[in-house]
């Protein structure tokens, strides 16, 4: 069966628990909790679960859900030791475990209740529910052992893993209650006046083990590629080097000759081939002969092309657009200005490219089908495995395993449709596809093309009182989720998101115009932050050189009204020295706001005149995420975003030619290199008043436009498209002279 299309986002409603959430209700009972029976029933068994997330045994062992996907960024200890600092109960003690697919319990408030990990929404979405259903789970503990002790719930009190009788100091394991207990009728609720004040914290903000790196370093951790089954059967397939294309005559003789091979699968948009290894599997499919149609629009795409299209287009001042954001009146302020600085910023596609492939294994039966793999977003596959099955999607088990690396690729579900429908075509036995790099590389789902245009209005004192950015790019929700774009009135902020400054300009209009898609393009670490805040924090630069202020300040003015984001640049501007003059090198400094974090980053590099090679040889950086959950995990977040920020500046770039993707491997996508890191130091000026921010993606947008303003200190040089390719500066260099 072909896979159809599908917009994964909108076959999940919104239920109950989602709308309380959404709407800021914490009946905790209500949005957690199962049915009191049910739950007396799994006391009795000796062991007491008092909401869908925690689960107590007998023998101590506290289990607690974990319901974000664990694809490096340290979730699966960040936001079950929240329950657990809640209940009190012993970090040696707990076993985490992956959430099972089950959006009714475990959904994502900030996606509507969908199960799905990204955009930095883990511990901003999830944080205070699991504090508070931690803090339900003691208040159940207390109910069930006074009535143990055959005392008021008043007398009894909680310790590490422990209940006490205050009048006697007896005492009652975890364990023991749970083996004796039943559920209290109705359960107790709680609010956020009941959750513990920071004084009393006794993992939140302490930097606790890791639950996923002992099985990473013993080699023992289980990612989605590494999955094995009985009767595994291994799958692969044909892709159309352009998208859009579907075969129309398949020549698979010498593929089915071959030892090994299962089945050769049509598919709408390939051909699939299943054997009894995965070496065999890739060999097959490669002995096809396919013969592709040729009438996808996709056969006249060239990416350096288009991009000099958008670039036009952005700089125009007509035509219709969507509003992103607006204050005050930019027409007027601009053409009373006595100054107007205009500036274009491109940035081509770009590739995830995660260590680990991509790779899912599927088992389908009559009425039912399950599967595994390494997802961002289990009810999107839940939902496309159901509509390409045909079958309700309650039929379909999801077991997420560990990713090595998602970034956003594996919030798509292509990767894990081909493994439905090749293990449909050999019903009862499961199924494991695995894509090789190329596969990988070229057929992802690319940072968009994109183009911007910014103009500043400058009065006659030098102050900004106008700005106007105009973003041209195709769409990704238009895409992914037909519906939900609609809903949203045509706007998508993954393409937008950054528009809105935080800076204090009287006038500003930041708008989007919407370019048809030709190719497929999704979302990506960082998403739109990645690139507004490019064009956004290098504007602003030149604006200062105009103006004749010094970056650093002119940034604090226009921030004044903003205490956290002025301390973050203060503080990464003391850590890099800021005013001090260097030979041979010059600093740049860039800051975003971007996922409800404040960070500024200082970098020092230098260029290499002969070959136009930039040289990152520090990068200081102050970060602000509020509440920081485990300090050094964020530090290693914040240091994973500005390499990959600092990758992506510096060297990678897809291309299309003619509808088909130019580069193949890590030969020619190039990513840095680990010679080419440079020394990072990170401080945390967060604090426990505020809420938890974003951490996973906000290290990455203000490094790229930090070395651009670091280049431009050190040679008057404007670097203005990623990614800095030594000949585009070496360009941008002999333009200047």
């Amino acid at each position: 069966m072909a896979a159809r299309p599908v917009d994964v986002l909108a076959l999940q409603p919104l239920t109950r628990r989602s709308i309380l959430i959404a709407s800021g209700g914490f009946a905790i009972a209500l949005a957690f909790g199962q049915g009191s029976a049910s739950l007396a029933a799994s006391s009795r068994s000796h062991r007491l679960r008092p909401n869908a997330w925690i689960t107590i045994d007998a023998d101590d062992v506290v289990t607690l859900i974990s319901p974000a996907s664990e694809m490096g960024q340290g979730v699966m200890t960040s936001i079950p030791l929240m329950l657990a600092e809640e209940m009190d109960a012993d970090w040696e003690k707990v076993r985490v475990r992956q959430a099972p697919s089950d959006a009714s319990a475990y959904g994502n408030p900030a996606f509507g209740g969908l199960q799905a990990t990204g955009a930095s929404m883990t511990t901003r979405a999830y944080g205070q529910i699991m504090r508070l259903a931690g803090n339900q789970a003691r208040a159940i503990l207390i109910e069930c052992a006074a009535r143990l002790l055959g005392d008021a719930p008043r007398e009894v009190s909680v310790g590490l893993h422990v209940l006490v009788h205050r009048p006697t100091g007896r005492r009652l394991s975890f364990g023991e209650v749970a083996a004796a207990a039943v559920l209290p009728d109705p359960l107790p609720t709680v609010s956020v006046a009941d959750l513990k004040p920071p004084a009393d914290w006794r993992y939140i903000g302490k930097d606790m083990p890791r639950i996923d790196v002992p099985g990473k370093v013993r080699g023992e951790a289980g990612f989605g590629i590494d999955f094995q089954a009985e009767g595994l059967l291994f799958g692969a397939v044909a892709r159309s080097p352009v998208q859009g294309e579907v075969p129309l005559h398949v020549d698979d003789a010498t593929a089915r000759a071959m030892r090994g091979v299962v089945a050769i699968v049509p598919l709408s948009y390939g051909v699939g081939v299943i054997a009894t290894s995965t070496w065999t599997a890739w060999r097959a499919r490669d002995a096809l002969q396919i013969t592709w149609s040729s009438r996808s629009p996709a056969r006249a795409y060239d990416s350096a092309r288009m991009l000099d299209t958008y670039a036009a287009i952005a700089a125009r001042t007509d035509g219709e657009t969507k509003i992103v954001a607006q204050r005050g009146d930019v027409e007027m302020a601009l053409n009373g200005a006595a100054r107007v600085i205009e500036t274009t910023y491109l940035s081509e596609h770009v590739h995830h490219a995660t260590m680990e492939p991509l790779s899912a294994t599927a088992l389908v039966q009559d009425d039912r089908a399950q599967l595994w793999g390494s997802f961002q977003a289990q009810t999107v596959v839940q939902n496309a495995a159901a509509t390409a099955l045909g079958i309700p999607p309650a039929k379909i088990a999801v077991e997420t395993l560990w990713l090595g690396g998602g970034f956003g690729r594996k919030y798509e579900a292509d990767f894990a449709l081909d493994a439905v429908l090749l293990a449909q075509a050999v019903k009862g036995r499961p199924v494991k596809v695995t894509w090789t790099r190329e596969d990988d590389i070229r057929h992802g789902k690319y940072r968009p093309l994109q183009a911007q245009h910014i103009r500043v209005g400058l009065d006659r004192r030098g102050q900004i009182i106008a700005w106007r950015h105009r973003v041209v790019s195709p769409s990704i929700l238009a895409r992914y989720s037909p519906e939900r774009f609609a809903k949203g009135g045509g706007l998508d902020p993954a393409v937008t998101e950054g528009v809105d400054l935080n800076y204090a300009i009287p006038a500003l209009l930041s708008e989007w115009k919407p370019m048809t898609g030709v190719v497929d393009v999704g979302f990506y670490r960082a998403i739109a932050a990645g690139y507004t805040k490019f064009a956004i924090e290098c504007a602003l630069d030149e604006a200062a050189a105009a103006i004749r202020i010094e970056p650093l300040k002119l940034r604090l003015d226009l921030l004044a009204h903003a205490p956290r984001a002025q301390n973050v640049l203060r503080v990464a501007a003391r850590m890099a020295d800021w005013g001090r003059r260097r030979p041979n090198t010059a600093l740049g400094l860039a800051y975003s706001d971007a996922f409800g974090s404040h960070c500024a980053q200082v970098v020092e590099i230098e260029l290499d005149r002969g070959t136009g090679d930039i040289k990152v040889r520090n990068i200081w950086c102050a970060f602000d995420c509020g509440l920081p959950i485990q300090p050094t995990n964020i530090k290693a977040q914040i240091m994973g975003g500005a390499l990959h920020g600092l990758s992506q500046a510096l060297h990678e770039q897809i291309s299309f030619t003619s509808g088909a993707v130019q580069e193949s491997n890590f030969n020619d996508y190039r990513i840095l290199r680990f010679n080419e890191a440079p020394a990072i130091e990170i401080a945390l000026v967060g604090s426990s008043a505020d809420a938890p921010g974003g951490v996973g993606e906000a290290g990455l947008p203000p490094v790229g436009p930090a070395i651009a303003n670091a280049v431009a200190v050190l040679t008057g040089v404007r670097l203005r498209r990623y990614p800095f390719h030594s000949e585009r500066v070496n360009d941008a260099w002999t333009a200047a002279l």
